[in-house]
């Protein structure tokens, strides 16, 4: 069974101070939970062929992954890819205007679990759609302030 989770949010301040502190992975512990660090695997800054190993927990377990960034449009739209992890998983992250300083956020993960996975797929997809409201939700608080 695919997994494919898309959550949006809209967030009262402009597309680009959005886009350039949600783009930047080394901010993903501040508004992601589950989300403890990121250590780059290639130089700063943010470009496609980037790779970024991730230590994350979910679902009661700690997960390494590697992302690797397949596709970079600042401002607009971000693409990861897993690289190395348990999970096979792409992350789209899209920013448009929503009215003079709002910006819609779209959060999509996608991808087809193996294994153990195959079988949680639906569990993991519900908690999967809860974490990522829950962190747009705090994105959102991080911003607005």
């Amino acid at each position: 069974m695919a997994v494919d989770i898309s959550t949006e949010a809209v967030i009262e301040r402009p597309r680009a101070q959005v886009a350039t502190f949600a783009g930047d992975p080394s901010n993903a512990p501040q508004w992601y939970a589950n989300i403890d660090r990121i250590e780059w695997r290639t130089e700063p800054p943010l470009r496609v062929g980037s790779r970024m190993e991730f230590v994350a927990r979910f679902l009661g377990r700690q997960l390494v992954y590697t992302y690797e960034v397949i596709e970079y449009a600042p401002g607009e739209r971000l693409v990861m890819r897993t690289a190395e992890g348990p999970f096979p998983m792409q992350t789209t992250y899209t920013w448009t205007d929503a009215g003079p300083d709002r910006t819609r956020m779209t959060l999509r993960n996608t991808g087809t679990p193996s294994g153990f996975g195959k079988v949680a797929a639906p569990i993991m997809a519900a908690a999967m759609r809860r974490a990522n409201r829950a962190d747009l939700a705090r994105l959102r608080a991080l911003l607005e302030v």
